[in-house]
C-alpha cells in the first residue's frame, strides 16, 4: 500500500500521509465535480463529494474531502476565491 504526503496550504502545517488509491478516488471526483459546477462553496463540495463515493470508499468521505481539497490547494490545482464567505472554490485559472 503506496502512501501520499499531503501538502497544506498554510504555512508550517503539515498534511496527512493517506493511502494512494484513496488519494486519487478524492481527487477525481473533486475535479469532476468542479469540472461540472464551475464554483462551488465547500459545503456543498463535502455533500457531493460523500454522495458520490457513499457506499464505494472505504473511510470518512467528508475527512477525505477536506482533506484533499487543502491539498489541490497547495498544490496551484484549486483555488479559494477571496473575500468570498461561505468558502468557494474553483479550478485555479492558469
Amino acid at each position: 500500500m503506496t502512501k501520499i504526503q499531503l501538502l497544506n496550504p498554510v504555512p508550517g502545517k503539515k498534511g496527512a500521509a493517506i493511502e494512494e488509491q484513496k488519494y486519487l478516488t478524492v481527487k477525481e471526483t473533486i475535479l469532476a465535480i468542479l469540472n461540472d459546477r464551475g464554483t462551488i462553496t465547500f459545503k456543498e463540495l463535502m455533500e457531493e463529494v460523500g454522495n458520490r463515493l457513499k457506499g464505494s470508499f472505504d473511510g470518512s468521505p467528508s475527512w477525505y474531502c477536506t482533506a484533499v481539497k487543502l491539498d489541490l490547494e497547495a498544490r496551484g490545482v484549486i483555488e479559494r476565491i477571496s473575500g468570498e464567505s461561505p468558502q468557494k472554490l474553483r479550478l485555479h485559472k492558469r
